[in-house]
């Protein structure tokens, strides 16, 4: 978060920019503004998301393992 503000708020002032050979930095400072948001808010909602897919992942391959995801029920042991 500090690095994208700290880079967000360094091209704002391309964006807005006006005056001599504006016109060349403005598409530029829009472009890097729009940018930054965008991978933001697309990485503060996909992040957790991914960590509970694999949350769950996770705890269905160690019922699995165990054997309990056949039937809700674990598998009786081999008599010897």
């Amino acid at each position: 978060m500090m690095t994208t503000m700290a880079a967000l708020l360094a091209g704002i002032p391309l964006a807005m920019g006006t005056g001599m050979g504006s016109e060349l930095r403005r598409p530029l400072g829009i472009a890097m503004v729009g940018g930054l948001l965008l991978s933001q808010v697309l990485t503060l909602y996909t992040t957790p998301v991914i960590y509970i897919f694999f949350d769950r992942l996770g705890h269905r391959v160690g019922r699995v393992r165990k054997g309990i995801g056949n039937g809700g029920e674990a598998q009786p042991a081999e008599a010897q």
